[in-house]
Parts: structure tokens; sequence; C-alpha cells
């Protein structure tokens, strides 16, 4: 692909080409008339009014041209979080919520939107040039798992546990009283050990997991994880790390400073002995900007946090990865953004789904993704998915969902 704002270049290009300009030059031209976001220097409020093109959602319509929006300004305003630059009410979490976003406003949460508009801009450049098409792309599926809490029993402090015990027989909950002292015997794992069960689906269907841990130093808040110089959770990773992708979990208290998240990124390269250049923020606790240079200057490469934590479906209206484009300094970074779209805490705690409607609602994200050759990134937590009763058929769900999907 080739950018030029020399007009003899243009016209003398014999290829698939698009005027990307307000300038006529034939009727024979494919044309895309500006709206001017993406020469704007400064962050500003946009005009944004939706209509409809094709069974589609758009915005930034425009009176002429070959597509009657601009696609180019749509779809970076949709990608560089535009809104998300703008001032907001945050949520409980200080995050920014969906209830803030176009996506949600305008009812197009749940497509993958500039990947369909983008399909219905290569059937017209098709149509219009022959045998022109965009370069294949292939649909990919990243399962990732956020491991906050390792055990529920095992290796917690002492206080916790006869806490628990006494809590467990106050409320008569003797099933879970008696899980407890059965696992502090020996008589059973665990139950959010599922590091096994996790790893045999990953294998069997060969999904390129990613597992997210959380290696906080101080136990505060939603910060539960056993500390990391705990042996039994070294071991998980050290052994985890064998087979699959394994990233840092950055801390709810790790945004407070540089320092503090170098410190857990450390704690993990030491551990697997080489560079951890992938993250997700622990309860998805990020702004924009702030976050991200942090994570740029600790040194991560690849960051998986771009999604909700109230709803599911597609934040940046795309299922693929892309670079964060820093709005305030005009520039592309090589920051690799991965977004999700599904997260199991969503459908369980957010959506309060029963387990049907969730494996629906995760069919039809997949479906979506799957369309447009996108790469769909999904969430699950190891303590979401034991065998416990309450636990016991959203584990039933995700390998039915997996076995549908990916069963040879």
């Amino acid at each position: 692909m080739q950018i030029t704002q020399d007009r003899t270049t243009y016209i003398n290009c014999e290829t698939a080409k698009i005027n990307y300009s307000e300038d006529y030059f034939s009727d024979s031209d494919f044309q895309i008339i500006p709206n001017g976001l993406v020469f704007q220097k400064s962050i500003q409020h946009q005009h944004i009014e939706c209509v409809e093109w094709e069974g589609l959602t758009v915005f930034f319509k425009t009176e002429a041209g070959t597509i009657p929006f601009d696609i180019f300004s749509a779809a970076f305003y949709l990608l560089s979080r535009y809104e998300e630059w703008l001032p907001y009410v945050p949520d409980q979490y200080e995050r920014y919520g969906h209830t803030n976003s176009i996506a949600f406003k305008e009812h197009f949460l749940h497509l993958p939107l500039v990947q369909l508009w983008f399909m219905k801009l290569e059937k017209k450049l098709q149509i219009h040039f022959g045998e022109y098409q965009l370069p294949c792309k292939e649909f990919s599926f990243v399962p990732t798992y956020d491991i906050d809490i390792a055990f529920s029993y095992l290796h917690q402090p002492l206080i916790k546990n006869l806490y628990g015990f006494f809590r467990d027989l106050s409320f008569g909950k003797f099933e879970l009283f008696q899980e407890r002292a059965n696992v502090y015997a020996g008589k059973q794992k665990d139950p959010f050990d599922q590091f096994d069960f996790l790893e045999s689906l990953n294998l069997k269907y060969h999904l390129p997991a990613i597992y997210f841990f959380l290696l906080a130093d101080k136990r505060k808040g939603v910060d539960k994880n056993i500390h990391p110089s705990k042996k039994a959770l070294q071991e998980i990773i050290t052994k985890t790390a064998e087979r699959f992708k394994v990233g840092i979990h950055p801390s709810w208290h790790s945004g407070e400073g540089a320092g503090t998240l170098k410190k857990e990124i450390q704690t993990l390269s030491n551990l697997v002995q080489q560079p951890i250049e992938v993250s997700r923020q622990h309860y998805l606790k990020m702004t924009i900007p702030e976050t991200y240079p942090l994570l740029i200057e600790a040194g991560i490469k690849k960051d998986y946090t771009l999604g909700y934590g109230t709803i599911n479906g597609f934040r940046a209206s795309y299922a693929d990865t892309f670079y964060w484009y820093d709005l305030k300094n005009d520039t592309v970074t090589h920051l690799e953004i991965h977004p999700f779209c599904y997260m199991d805490a969503n459908s369980i705690f957010e959506l309060r789904q029963p387990v049907y409607e969730a494996k629906n609602e995760l069919q039809e994200l997949f479906n979506q993704v799957k369309l447009v050759k996108g790469a769909m990134s999904c969430i699950f937590h190891n303590h979401f998915l034991t065998d416990q009763p309450e636990w016991i058929e959203w584990k039933k769900m995700y390998a039915e969902f997996l076995a549908e999907n990916f069963e040879v």
C-alpha cells in the first residue's frame, strides 16, 4: 500500500486506488470524502450522528463519495478509543463505563463493526477494480485465564482458614465445611486447582492459551492471591510456562507507580526465566492515556485488557490486534492491543445470566469473529471453573463450547 499526497502519482496509478479527499478527478474515481477527524491535531468533542448503511450502523456521514461516510475517520474514532480521551463519568472501579460508549448507546457493542465495514468496502473495491482483494486473514481463538486466586484453602493465611471454618459452620454451610476439611486432610484437591483440567483442554484442541498471574506483594483489597514467594504458586507458574505463554496480571495497586509494576513483572520473569512482555490489568483497571505509557515503560509489548468488566462485546468495535495510538502526542506506539469480547465474570455477576444464555452469547460472539476472520480473545477464571455445586455447570459449559467448535 502507498499513501501519497501527490496528484500526479495518484492519477498515474493504474491499480486499485482510493481518492480520500474532496478533490474531484473523474467519474471513475473511488472516492471517500473526509470529515476531517484524522487531520485534526487536537482532541475535541466530535459530533456523532449515526445512520444506517447497507444494514450497518455508520457515522461521519458525507453527502458525496462512493460510500456515504468517512470510513477511515469512523474506524479511527473507534480504534483509538477517542471517546475515552474525552471527559466521562467513571464506574465504581474508576474505569470507563460501557454506558458512556457510542457502541452501547447505538446498539452495536455486540459487533466487530469496523471489520464489517471493511468487508463491505472490499466488495465494492472488487466491483470497481475487478480482481482486487485485501490480504487474506485467518480466524484464531485465544483463550486466556486470569489466575487471581490460585487456591481456595491451601496456602492461604491461617487466620483466613480458621475464620472460614467457623463461618461455614455458623451459616450451616456443612458441604463447604467438609470440603475445606477434606482438602486439608489431603482427601481431595483444592477446588480452585483446575490447572490440569485447563491444560488438558488446551492441549486437546491445540489452543494457544495465555495465563495471567496476579503476583501482588501485599494482600490488600481485591489483590487476594497467595504470596508469590509460596512454593505451590511458583510450581504452578513454572509448569504452566513450559507449555503455554504466561503474562503478568498487574495488581490493583500497581497503577500507583511504575516501581510496583516493574517489581511484579520481574518476579514473574525470574520464575519463568524469560522476559515478560504480555499483561492484563487486574479487575481490568485501566484508563486512557495513563495506563498504557506505564506498561510501555515497564517493557510490556502486548496488552490484553481492552474490554469491559461489566458487559460482553467489542469495546473498540474490532476483533483483532492493533497498535495503541497516542492521541495526545499524535503518534502510533509499539504497544499491541489484543481486545477481548467475552469474560465469564460478566455473565455471572454483571449480567446474571443462566448458564445456557451465557453459552449462547459466547457462541454468538465466536460466530461474529469467525465471520470477519478476526482473533477472538476471551477471559476465564480458574475459580469459576470448579467442581463445586455453584460452578460445575459453568465448567461443563466451557468444555462443551470448546468441544462443539473444535472437536475434529
